[in-house]
């Protein structure tokens, strides 16, 4: 786990790098002190579900790349099925889960 922290951490700080940011600048624009993103940055912390969402949301890092490093391209779940006709989108809820499932255990 303290890899996977780590790694976390040196995405963080590569954007803020990146963007020209500070700690403090990241620190604010998700809702938590200093020392505590210092921490993140270092692997010492965890994010929780509600900060992932807001490094999303604020700094447009998708949660993918975030917590495993991989890229994927810029089309979300919600571009894939918002076209998609009512009575289909259960079905195709099931199959991304099902891909997204066996893509895991590929990786094991």
């Amino acid at each position: 786990m303290n890899d996977v922290l780590h790694n976390i951490g040196e995405r963080l700080k590569k954007y803020r790098k990146e963007n020209k940011l500070t700690q403090n600048d990241i620190a604010n624009k998700l809702e938590m002190s200093l020392n505590f993103y210092g921490d993140i940055e270092r692997g010492k912390c965890r994010l929780s579900i509600e900060k992932i969402i807001l490094v999303y949301e604020r700094l447009g890092i998708d949660p993918t790349y975030l917590l495993t490093g991989e890229e994927h391209p810029s089309v979300s779940f919600y571009d894939i099925i918002k076209d998609c006709p009512k009575d289909k989108i259960f079905d195709m809820e099931q199959i991304v889960r099902y891909a997204s499932n066996l893509y895991r255990s590929e990786r094991k």
